[in-house]
């Protein structure tokens, strides 16, 4: 599978107001892997910043006047696109100021050049509902490496949004797997089943008294705050009767 991890830089907050592309930033990645083949932009956006975007994004008018206009990048952009699962933090963002840009050109709307559409964000809420999901909060709590990002950039961050899907996805998918993300094919298994497995003994590491007792608050709490929907609690053997 081509997924695609796609993040702007904006002059504004509002593409219906006029606030227009000025970066566009995409990393490519096929069958969980990066392949290093990415996609970086800068647009001249034929307007200012806002001060406040300015101070995100440190482009200023006089590095972008140079630049292309969309107009003269799109038909590179929708080829790149194309056909890919887009990644994005915040989806309808992006998309917004995107498809505002397709409909001057009269292009459609991105959606119609790509296979769909994943928001890392909705993915983020739901496995962390209540806490901060922007993506440094996630990789603060995920762990990947942001010390690099003073100001927002938009390839920077699809390179930041990349690591942190794969640690929202649980990692690789496979056990096994070489430089290139294959398995090891039979051969690989085969080295891995011949292990005798009964030679090695496993140690047993017993939960201590204040362990057990922390655990049994922790359900506790649990079960209070779900109103009794603990499902550990209702495996927790009945306590014996005296006789």
């Amino acid at each position: 599978m081509r997924q695609v991890f796609f993040d702007t830089e904006t002059t504004g907050l509002d593409a219906d107001k006029g606030d227009r592309i000025i970066e566009i930033g995409c990393v490519e990645m096929v069958n969980r892997q990066l392949t290093g083949n990415n996609l970086h932009l800068y647009i001249n956006p034929e307007r200012a910043s806002h001060e406040e975007a300015l101070r995100v994004h440190g482009l200023t008018e006089a590095f972008l006047a140079d630049k292309p206009k969309f107009a003269e990048i799109a038909d590179r952009l929708l080829d790149f696109l194309a056909g890919a699962e887009l990644v994005i933090h915040n989806a309808p963002f992006d998309i917004g100021f995107v498809n505002a840009e397709l409909r001057r050109l009269k292009r459609g709307v991105l959606t119609d050049h790509v296979a769909g559409v994943c928001d890392t964000l909705l993915m983020a809420r739901d496995l962390f509902p209540g806490k901060a999901n922007s993506l440094d909060a996630l990789c603060r709590r995920l762990e990947v490496d942001n010390t690099k990002r003073v100001l927002h950039g938009a390839l920077l961050d699809a390179e930041l949004l990349a690591d942190v899907y794969i640690r929202l996805t649980r990692g690789q998918d496979a056990l096994l797997m070489d430089d290139h993300g294959d398995t090891g094919g039979g051969d690989a298994l085969a080295a891995f089943e011949a292990v005798d497995l009964s030679r090695i003994e496993l140690p047993v590491l017993r939960a201590s008294d204040a362990e057990r007792a922390a655990h049994a608050t922790l359900l506790a709490d649990l079960d209070k705050a779900s109103g009794g929907a603990c499902q550990w609690r209702k495996l927790e053997p009945a306590p014996q009767s005296m006789a």
